[in-house]
């Protein structure tokens, strides 16, 4: 009884500490990392240094929220693919495996490469919490907008398409208009 209490409170602390922590604020550098793909081949985020823009975006299988965004995430890559940005999903789900992965990803067009963060490790460094939220990144590796994709789960809905916003003011060499939204979703199935 006293080992579960212990283990108890070591979770709520660690839990604690990463809500304390927070996401990646815009300005912040991050180090490189390594995640593998659903076949197995590592990506480091080094690799993709000197990109225009590196949209990573944190996305579920399972998830309602984060599906709603399937086509829309599809239509960005798609659009933005021959300009120099590149998508990277994440998936950080512990119960997600990489085939389901792999499924999804062929089932709903999302041709970009999505990796798998077993022990959501790299989650934990971002700080993410919902899928899908998104973190943009310019080629020196340095956050420039976090939060969400648009600013509704509906489409009929959308005010404002924020991540495109942002890539589109990135690539023109603009300041971001806004670098920071609020991402919501479903939580990230995490491990203890």
């Amino acid at each position: 009884m006293k080992r579960l209490k212990n283990l108890l409170m070591i979770a709520l602390l660690v839990a604690m500490s990463m809500l304390l922590a927070g996401a990646l604020k815009p300005g912040t550098s991050v180090t490189n990392f390594s995640l593998p793909d659903p076949s197995g081949k590592i990506h480091q985020l080094d690799d993709y240094k000197g990109s225009k823009a590196i949209a990573i975006i944190y996305i579920s299988t399972k998830c309602p929220v984060s599906n709603a965004y399937n086509e829309r995430m599809a239509k960005l890559h798609a659009a933005y693919a021959d300009k120099g940005v590149v998508f990277l999903g994440i998936n950080a789900n512990k119960r997600e495996s990489l085939t389901e992965i792999a499924s999804h990803a062929e089932k709903n067009g999302l041709n970009f490469t999505i990796l798998k963060d077993e022990g959501n490790k790299v989650a934990d460094i971002f700080g993410a919490t919902v899928t899908p939220e998104v973190y943009l990144l310019d080629g020196n590796l340095t956050v420039q907008y976090h939060g969400h994709i648009d600013d509704s789960q509906r489409p009929g809905q959308v005010k404002r398409n924020s991540l495109q916003v942002a890539i589109d003011e990135m690539i023109a060499g603009q300041a971001l208009s806004v670098s920071e939204t609020k991402a919501f979703g479903c939580s990230i199935k995490r491990v203890r």
